[in-house]
């Protein structure tokens, strides 16, 4: 695997982290007002309800997905220049991560850190031995099958695989205009198709909501990119770099918060409070994480994440800068 090394890689690497805080972003509304949502009996639908279902619910959690396959390529590449075994060192990385998955689990069901390395290890590490067009013919196959059945492990596994073969094929820069109108376009027609279809199977039903899901977090993807083409790249990329860097910490800290305001949470028969609550969350976790890399390199837990993968103690404090 070849891949993008040159003098444009920084800055590719810079903003998959402000993908990945965007992502975050947007999970963290979804999973506020999932909790919300489960701990009421037969909640009667309001216009925020409507607005998460129809714009946040499932339409991020692909753009995670498709980034963790990026992040496996990048990875390996690190491996193959400190380790005669990249792949073995890759297995016990995911070993770790579903650790992590294991002890949120316990106060977090529906959590994703546990699948995630359970479909890393399933699907990616031997993905990573194929042709990197295989992979990308793989990547699209599952995902088709995955929208066709609504959703499940298909789907996951085959944006994992985009993912990682979007490392080696690369969106041109010229495409991601022409990618977002597109993108645009059928999300709209597709997340009209799932209301409309409301009435109909149920099959059909979960098709076309997992298909509008999957399109819009590309819009918003794409969106997102050529955002940063434009004046707000400065003050984008301060907001969503430092909580993408640090989006493992982010993420288990966000379950402590939302647990922490689940009675006021439940509370509100109006559900204003749940994107409040987001708000104020990931606002607070923006200045933390600007502060806490200003100081170290990698975020606490990605720290430990990094000295078990690597089964040593791996320097975090930065070097303090002369005055």
């Amino acid at each position: 695997m070849a891949g993008e090394r040159g003098p444009s890689a920084p800055r590719r690497l810079h903003e998959l982290d402000a993908l990945r805080g965007f992502a975050l972003c947007g999970i963290m509304v979804v999973n506020t007002w999932q909790h919300t949502c489960d701990r009421l009996e037969h909640p009667a639908r309001n216009s925020v309800d409507w607005v998460v279902d129809s714009l946040f619910q499932a339409k991020f959690f692909p753009i995670f997905s498709f980034l963790f396959g990026m992040s496996l390529v990048l990875f390996l590449r690190s491996a193959e220049d400190r380790s005669e075994h990249p792949r073995l060192v890759l297995l016990r990385r995911l070993a770790v991560l579903a650790c992590f998955g294991a002890a949120h689990r316990l106060v977090n069901p529906d959590e994703v850190l546990l699948p995630y390395a359970g479909f890393g290890a399933m699907v990616l590490l031997p993905a990573s031995f194929l042709p990197d067009l295989m992979v990308l013919l793989a990547g699209v196959g599952a995902t088709v099958w995955g929208v066709g059945h609504g959703g499940g492990g298909a789907l996951v596994s085959g944006l994992f695989l985009l993912g990682m073969a979007a490392m080696e094929f690369p969106l041109s820069e010229r495409l991601l205009a022409p990618a977002f109108v597109v993108s645009t376009v059928l999300a709209g027609g597709l997340v009209y198709l799932w209301i409309a279809s409301s009435t109909g199977g149920l099959l059909f039903f979960r098709s076309a909501y997992t298909a509008s899901g999957v399109a819009c977090s590309a819009a918003y993807g794409t969106g997102l990119l050529l955002l940063l083409r434009t004046r707000l790249r400065d003050l984008l990329m301060r907001a969503l770099t430092p909580l993408g860097r640090m989006a493992l910490t982010n993420y288990l800290l966000s379950t402590v918060a939302i647990l922490g305001a689940l009675p006021l949470l439940v509370a509100d028969p109006t559900r204003l409070s749940v994107p409040a609550l987001a708000v104020a969350v990931l606002a607070a976790q923006v200045a933390f994480s600007r502060w806490w890399l200003a100081r170290f390199r990698y975020g606490p837990v990605e720290w430990l994440w990094r000295c078990l993968t690597w089964l040593e103690r791996v320097p975090n404090r930065r070097s303090p800068v002369p005055a």
